[in-house]
């Protein structure tokens, strides 16, 4: 999937204009902008940590550059994985690497491991031919596990360009015994076998999506820390609790549902507390929704009579009759919220053509229901009646020989 900067060819995203090129089979998996790299300043005393992406954004890691190296952001380079190599992209460079640093709690007396070389066409042939292997990888990963009943799903495959090493991502409900599975897939792909366990968000990022918005997945474009989604966020923002609308495609809450938390929290401060219900001298009313956009609070009010209706109060009147009922008082009525009826204003809405009643809608025909038990009734009555009218006769027939 493309956005609008990107150019299509051959069926493919041609590449972002903003930074050259799109870092994955979308436009953004985790990519970072190095603004730095547009300005033509020479830093004298230049950093020597670099961001390297792998797999088109799936993973970062940080690695030490050589002084006699000289490659910047965006350059495909062969890097030291300490067992074996890796071929990835210069996602970062610079300064903002200590940014970065800082942000993912990294301290720069860590030991990293150093970049090799620039990749070179065999390199990335060989990153290539890993990429592939991983699709029929998965398919057998998923059989073997299947035979041997474990309650796991893995999820995605990733190989080293060396294809000494892979890495198996799997979701599972609870701790999973895997030592068997190991050796299963050591005889099986001859390679260096690591078992990631990962959570159904971390598996959405990284098998990434469209979401219901019809944009890519936040996950797996730009959001790394899954903060906790609970059903009170949608409460505080009147949604209804409907699990399929408010579930995303990792079966959990959509992580949406805070972006826009912290608003609606701070504009019902502005309204009263503990107004559930409010009493007047007609009668009583029940809270059933606030609307922070209309500024309106609407109550449920039920009269004398049983009839049932809504009324729209303003919070500043609502606060008033509250006041009132701490002091056992009681207002005359609701004072509702006045509205502006555009109808009433001269508006004049310019349409092609007026199609009222030129289109008119077929009356519905009802059908007549069909009394299927009273029918019944009428059938059975007689083969009944006629049964008791011969029992009758039997016993009449009986009791007369009886008396001769």
């Amino acid at each position: 999937m493309g956005c609008e900067s990107c150019g299509s060819g051959g069926g493919k995203p041609a590449g972002c204009k903003s930074n050259g090129n799109c870092s994955t089979g979308g436009c953004n998996k985790l990519n970072t902008f190095d603004w730095l790299t547009t300005y033509d300043i020479n830093d004298i005393d230049e950093f020597n940590i670099v961001e390297v992406s792998f797999k088109k954004g799936t993973h970062k890691y940080f690695y030490r550059k050589p002084e006699r190296l000289d490659v910047s952001t965006g350059d495909m380079v062969t890097v030291d994985t300490g067992n074996g190599f890796d071929v990835g992209q210069i996602s970062l460079s610079g300064e903002l690497v200590k940014l970065q640093l800082k942000k993912k709690n990294i301290s720069l007396q860590n030991s990293f491991n150093r970049i090799i070389r620039t990749a070179t066409d065999k390199d990335l042939t060989s990153n290539d031919r890993a990429r592939e292997v991983e699709k029929r990888t998965l398919v057998r990963a998923r059989a073997i596990a299947r035979s041997l009943d474990l309650d796991m799903k893995i999820s995605d495959i990733e190989y080293q360009a060396d294809l000494k090493k892979a890495t198996f991502y799997f979701i599972a409900n609870g701790r999973v015994d895997f030592r068997e599975l190991i050796k299963q897939y050591a005889r099986e792909f001859h390679i260096k076998v690591e078992m990631r366990q990962i959570g159904s968000r971390q598996e959405s990022a990284l098998v990434g999506g469209i979401g219901s918005c019809g944009r890519e997945l936040c996950c797996s474009t730009w959001l790394t820390n899954f903060s906790s989604v609970t059903t009170s966020a949608a409460r505080y923002q009147n949604l209804a609790l409907n699990q399929s609308k408010l579930t995303g495609q990792c079966g959990r809450l959509k992580c949406c549902l805070n972006y826009e938390l912290d608003m609606y929290i701070e504009a019902l401060r502005e309204y009263p507390s503990k107004a559930k219900y409010i009493k007047t001298k007609i009668g009583s009313a029940e809270l059933v929704k606030t609307d922070i956009f209309k500024r309106t609070m609407y109550y449920s009010f039920t009269d004398k009579m049983g009839k049932t209706t809504i009324l729209a109060l303003d919070p500043q009147t609502v606060k008033k009759i509250l006041q009132a009922n701490r002091n056992n008082e009681l207002p005359d009525q609701f004072e509702e919220k006045q509205f502006v009826d555009f109808s009433e204003q001269n508006i004049e809405v310019g349409f092609e053509e007026n199609l009222t009643g030129i289109i008119e809608l077929p009356e519905e025909k009802k059908q007549k229901k069909k009394r299927r038990g009273n029918r019944s009734n009428k059938r059975n009555k007689g083969p009944r009646k006629n049964q008791r009218n011969k029992n009758n006769r039997s016993n009449n027939g009986k009791g007369k020989q009886s008396k001769k």
